[in-house]
């Protein structure tokens, strides 16, 4: 009995540090506090697998179990004051400092855009409520945190429009005056899929007729903006490298976004979604062509597959306007004309972090096209790190990339 007790703990104890175990690279910093965070999203993802397996549950509707914990009630405090909006019929958080400049200053304004693979995440997160106070509080500036509706209840374009919407609302005169906002100090950001929204937004407000005031800044974080070519070396380099993020995750989220159908998917995940349709706009994506030639390491470029089916037929799409070729939620898709003249640029990307390389794409492209471009690329960083700010998820780099972030915007907003 006793021999048979020493066995059973010590396969316990094997299984438990196969499983915990990741492969975090040498230069990611707190690696044993990562690994444990990593388990606990393996752990979500598993669950999340077998309950749509077994026909218990949606993948994703388990998967926004993270968002339901970290939930909170944005309430006012000694130095913000915290309320609840609706913008052209979008909900939004509205953070305005309390602290009283001089008579008739008007302040900045950042309107964020949370991520979460369009599919989970809320602006009332307490990750983005640190984020959104601290914002308020250093720039004194005015944090609109906008609550766009998510895939898969909401196919695209519905998030991507309930972000424009509430932006374009934001930027009229008389609303800018309600909360003394200067209305040539407005920034629109956002990380991950945020980032997405955040750029897009950009790009589709300086071609909106009779727009007057335009927004000054954009501030990108390790922003997802293209899903034609899923194989650049960034998606294959950190395919396996965390659990956070891994590639079947992030192109679950891009599938999500446009539809249900899990044909996308499969075809997604070979690289083989294309259709003669894209196929013209795999030049704006060729990371031979726009990456660095140190993020390359040892891949070589091969363009994406392209099936000679057209349009819906070929991945599964729901509707026409559905499509992951249309630059309101694949921003690296559009032309050198529309690049420049968008506003000046702050980008981060992660060294390990499958979006790595869409980051920094587009900062190529956009200072080609003549564009005021800051971009930080953080060696040890992983995806999301700007929200580890709060326990058991408390890292240095979340602080580290915060306080450059904030820097930025303060310099240049």
């Amino acid at each position: 009995m006793r021999l048979r007790g020493i066995v059973v703990f010590v396969a316990l104890c094997a299984f438990s540090a196969y499983y915990i175990y990741e492969p975090i690279p040498d230069a990611v910093e707190e690696k044993w506090s990562l690994m444990f965070l990593c388990c606990g999203f393996k752990t979500l993802s598993h669950v999340a697998y077998l309950s749509e397996f077994f026909g218990l549950k949606d993948y994703m509707d388990v998967l926004f179990v993270v968002t339901y914990l970290e939930r909170i009630v944005p309430v006012s405090d000694e130095n913000v004051t915290v309320t609840m909006e609706k913008f052209d019929g979008v909900e939004v958080l509205l953070y305005q400092p309390k602290k009283q400049g001089a008579d008739a200053e008007l302040r900045r304004a950042v309107i964020y855009l949370h991520g979460g693979g369009w599919c989970v995440g809320s602006s009332r997160m307490a990750s983005y409520d640190v984020l959104n106070r601290m914002m308020a509080t250093e720039l004194d500036a005015v944090i609109l945190s906008v609550e766009y509706r998510l895939a898969p209840a909401h196919h695209f374009p519905i998030p991507y429009e309930d972000a424009y919407r509430a932006t374009k609302y934001f930027l009229q005169e008389g609303v800018l005056a309600q909360y003394s906002v200067d209305p040539g100090r407005v920034a629109v950001s956002g990380d991950s899929a945020g980032g997405n929204l955040a750029a897009a937004v950009s790009q589709q407000l300086q071609k909106e007729p009779g727009q007057q005031i335009q927004l000054k800044a954009q501030a990108l974080i390790y922003p997802a903006l293209q899903a034609l070519d899923l194989n650049t070396p960034s998606y294959q380099q950190n395919q396996y490298i965390t659990s956070i993020l891994p590639r079947a995750l992030m192109l679950r989220f891009w599938s999500q976004y446009f539809s249900s159908n899990k044909a996308l998917f499969e075809a997604m995940m070979a690289n083989t979604h294309n259709n003669l349709e894209t196929s013209s706009l795999l030049k704006f994506v060729n990371w031979s062509a726009f990456l660095p030639e140190k993020f390359h390491k040892n891949y070589n470029y091969s363009a994406p597959a392209v099936v000679e089916l057209v349009g819906e037929e070929a991945v599964g799409m729901d509707s026409p306007s559905q499509s992951f070729a249309d630059p309101r939620a694949s921003p690296l898709l559009v032309p050198d004309s529309v690049l420049r003249s968008l506003p000046k640029a702050y980008i981060i990307t992660c060294e390990y972090d499958v979006l790595r390389d869409d980051g920094i794409m587009y900062a190529t492209r956009l200072r080609a096209a003549g564009v005021e471009v800051t971009h930080d690329h953080y060696d040890e960083g992983v995806h999301g790190a700007i929200m580890f700010n709060i326990w058991p998820a408390d890292f240095r780099i979340a602080r580290l990339m915060t306080a450059k972030y904030i820097k930025w915007l303060k310099e240049n907003l």
